[in-house]
């Protein structure tokens, strides 16, 4: 049984054709390349979304879905600090998609880039056979020496994320389960997962104070991305049980979904916030700038330590915790 971890390291292990202007290419949230000879760089990235794996129509709202369509790459720009430009859309249909559905689809979908000032600039469409599949490629741009990759976290940094965790994978299953009482008491969960916001303001703050050193953002769960930067790093991390930020909805809709609000923040991915690294000495100036940049709230969970893997603490316990998120090779899925 292969895994997702499986195939991106035997597609790395080919190599890569040699570009003088590639600076960044498989390995981080966004390629990194030269364009021109002032100091900007391009950012590219690409995500596939597939019916039935990242989305369901029968309670997906279409327009909702065409939000998230392009959020989910935009989150990836926010991982780098950079700004989004462009965008290509391949579209994948069943011959059976309502035009209503359609409309409604590209009608999120260009709210969304007007709202970030990013520009639709081609595409594919096709036909499909296994249901809705969106491919969504952005391109963005950056000050070639304020990029951050996920490769620089150090030993005795400290290991920090935006906003709570968990709020998505509890939306998610309270819409898989269809449990009506519960979308009316936590609407906020429900929209976490169908209209994801990304953190652009926030990532262009983070870069452009030169305080940080690493940063990724959370598609997958804490524990599998957390793991991303270490392996790109060559570094091993503690996260303190304590210290996860879990909203008081969360836990309480996790009780009632029978789940695990711990687990949900560990591994239930989807949260789209941003997980980053930097100094210890650079805590309050961190804390500041957040707070007077974009009004966001930080939450310091860890620490970046010599060795190899992800290490959950709780009081004495010790679990190694790495890659326990979202990986679309697992049974089940």
């Amino acid at each position: 049984m292969i895994s997702e971890l499986d195939v991106i390291r035997r597609i790395r292990q080919q190599g890569t054709l040699f570009d003088a202007n590639l600076l960044k290419g498989v390995g981080d949230d966004c390629a990194v390349f030269v364009t021109n000879a002032v100091e900007t760089v391009s950012l590219i990235t690409t995500d596939t979304l597939v019916e039935g794996v990242h989305f369901d129509l029968n309670w997906h709202p279409a327009d909702r879905l065409g939000h998230k369509a392009i959020a989910v790459n935009l989150s990836d720009i926010a991982a780098m600090g950079g700004t989004p430009r462009f965008a290509l859309l391949s579209l994948a249909a069943p011959s059976n998609l309502a035009l209503e559905t359609l409309d409604l689809f590209m009608q999120g979908f260009m709210a969304a880039l007007a709202k970030y000032n990013v520009s639709l600039i081609g595409g594919d469409t096709v036909k499909s056979d296994q249901g809705l599949v969106l491919s969504i490629t952005l391109i963005g741009e950056m000050d070639k020496q304020q990029v951050v990759y996920r490769s620089n976290a150090k030993p005795g940094d400290q290991i920090w994320v935006s906003g709570f965790l968990g709020q998505a994978a509890a939306g998610l299953e309270i819409c898989r389960q269809g449990h009506s009482a519960l979308q009316r008491n936590y609407p906020e969960l429900v929209a976490a997962h169908l209209e994801p916001i990304p953190e652009m303001a926030l990532g262009r703050a983070l870069a452009n104070s030169g305080l940080i050193s690493a940063m990724i953002d959370m598609s997958d769960g804490l524990a599998t991305d957390l793991a991303h930067v270490c392996e790109e790093s060559a570094v091993g991390a503690i996260v303190h049980a304590e210290r996860l930020p879990l909203l008081p909805s969360t836990q309480q809709a996790a009780k009632s979904l029978g789940l695990d609000p711990r687990q949900l923040a560990l591994a239930g991915g989807e949260d789209y916030r941003l997980l980053f690294t930097a100094a210890a000495t650079a805590n309050k100036n961190i804390q500041e700038m957040a707070h007077h940049a974009v009004g966001g709230q930080l939450h310091m969970i860890g620490e970046i330590v010599e060795g190899q893997g992800v290490f959950l603490h709780s009081g004495e316990q010790k679990d190694r915790i790495d890659f326990q998120g979202y990986d679309h090779f697992s049974p089940g899925l």
